[in-house]
């Protein structure tokens, strides 16, 4: 974690640009006088070596022992002896420390995206106008969001509860700590509501002509098809066909375009698959700024094709434009399942391909789980939602698995709680990437609990969740609270 500056005399941070740092040192090299009194008059970083430790552990002990009498002889507890702890500490001028916090998951199993807080410390000759205390507070906060976490709280004395409360903080309840009245208080994390609103919240007012219909009667079919308004394919009037049609961010097919390439396959057969619709072929639409850039962007595509079995039919290619990529995938089923089809008290099961890694460039955004597959393997996945038919499907989308799963729950005319230990996730990944990513191969499914699992191949499964009445996505931990993920709908397309 980088070095955090402040003004001594404030909480405002002095600059957020390094080259500001930077041109700081060299005006005092210069002698600027005015720059010189402006240094600031402390920084906080983490915790490195014996020496920083014991100086935190000694302000601890003398103000949670000697100066509050909360503990007899000291007040080290098992987060201490747990190397994936975090300590923060604030230095002043001269390189002392005069503050500290520690941060870090709850409990001694799998880290699941679960934090606390506490042990906030500030040296009584380093208290009052410098605002250590809430800075420290403020790090603590941006290192937890930065380490994946979702649910972040700290056990406060009651007479730091409007400290936090200014900072941001919710009370939760009142607790009694050491013989002390304390408050659990909870930092709201919007991570996967902002990821939602972003990716998904437009769509139901940029929609709504279509939603309607046509105004000429012969030709007055919704958006998507009766019972089927939000999901991943349409089916074709009057066939037994289903068409899906995804883009693809223009700025990765710039930089990246073998795997936009490879991409644009992969997310229209996941579409396909969550229809339980056996693929046909694709028709791509390519812009390139020249022939180059269109030939690795093919590529990609043809590569992805070959793989997974299923041929190119054709498109159109145009040269001297900004890169843009879109697929048309067309599939085959005579009984589609629904986005929309789950129940409250259905449960919810996360099927997904755990294999591979993050791709190189897009740590904790985009899982490859892919690549390396055979296509026997593909077509396994591509397949499970036609072999098991469960009530609902939806692959997993821009909107990540909790924005996915609010989708589902929003055209099924529900609310969803998704168990956040139950989730299956790669070893590798932390809650709050694992949760708001595009995972490769991930299909949410719900059905009546106990219903057999999507054969998937290399893919796993596991129930981790329900449908229940209301709106919105709630998490569900260990300790059976529930946090606020999604509190509302989606998309604004409504029930399908």
């Amino acid at each position: 974690m980088s070095a955090v500056y402040l003004d001594g005399g404030g909480t405002t941070p002095v600059t957020d640009r390094p080259d500001d740092i930077l041109d700081m040192d060299i005006l005092a090299l210069l002698g600027d006088r005015s720059t010189l009194a402006r240094q600031p008059g402390f920084r906080i970083e983490q915790a490195t070596g014996a020496e920083a430790s014991n100086a935190y552990q000694r302000l601890r002990r003398d103000a949670f022992v000697h100066e509050q009498g909360l503990f007899q002889e000291d007040d080290l507890d098992d987060r201490d002896e747990d190397p994936r702890t975090v300590v923060l500490v604030a230095r002043d001028r001269t390189g002392t420390i005069v503050g500290g916090v520690r941060l870090g998951p709850v409990g001694d199993g799998p880290d699941i995206g679960w934090w606390a807080g506490g042990r906030l410390v500030v040296a009584p000759g380093a208290r009052g106008p410098h605002g250590i205390g809430a800075v420290l507070v403020r790090a603590a906060c941006a290192r937890a969001e930065a380490e994946g976490v979702l649910r972040f709280e700290a056990t406060v004395q009651a007479r730091t509860e409007v400290l936090f409360r200014r900072l941001g903080w919710r009370r939760v309840r009142a607790v009694t700590v050491a013989g002390a009245p304390h408050v659990l208080m909870r930092w709201p994390i919007g991570r996967i509501a902002a990821q939602t609103a972003a990716t998904k919240a437009a769509l139901g007012p940029l929609l709504a002509g279509l939603l309607a219909g046509s105004r000429q009667p012969a030709a007055r079919v919704a958006l998507g098809g009766a019972g089927f308004v939000g999901d991943d394919g349409a089916p074709v009037p009057g066939s037994d066909l289903i068409a899906a049609c995804d883009a693809i961010v223009p700025s990765m097919v710039e930089r990246d375009p073998e795997w936009a390439g490879w991409c644009s396959v992969l997310v229209n057969l996941n579409d396909l698959a969550a229809m339980g619709a056996a693929p046909l072929g694709l028709l791509d639409a390519l812009g390139a700024r020249d022939a180059s850039h269109a030939a690795r962007v093919l590529a990609g595509l043809a590569r992805a094709a070959e793989a997974y079995g299923v041929p190119v039919l054709g498109g159109h290619t145009q040269l001297g434009v900004p890169a843009a990529l879109s697929v048309t995938a067309l599939g085959r089923t005579d009984r589609p399942v629904k986005g929309g089809g789950g129940c409250r008290g259905h449960a919810v099961r996360l099927t997904a391909d755990l294999g591979g890694d993050w791709r190189s460039g897009y740590r904790g955004r985009q899982w490859d789980s892919t690549t390396h597959r055979r296509t026997g393997e593909l077509r396994a996945m591509l397949g499970s939602v036609a072999a098991a038919r469960p009530a609902a499907a939806k692959d997993v989308s821009m909107a990540g698995i909790a924005g996915t799963l609010g989708m589902l729950a929003e055209a099924s005319g529900c609310a969803a709680v998704l168990d956040v230990a139950a989730v299956p996730r790669p070893p590798g990944a932390a809650m709050g990437d694992w949760l708001t990513c595009f995972p490769g191969f991930a299909m949410l499914t719900t059905d009546e609990p106990g219903a057999p699992p999507l054969p998937a191949g290399p893919a796993v499964g596991a129930e981790c969740g329900e449908l229940t009445a209301g709106q919105g996505v709630g998490l569900r931990w260990p300790d059976g609270e529930i946090t606020e993920a999604v509190t509302g709908s989606v998309t604004g397309l409504g029930t399908a």
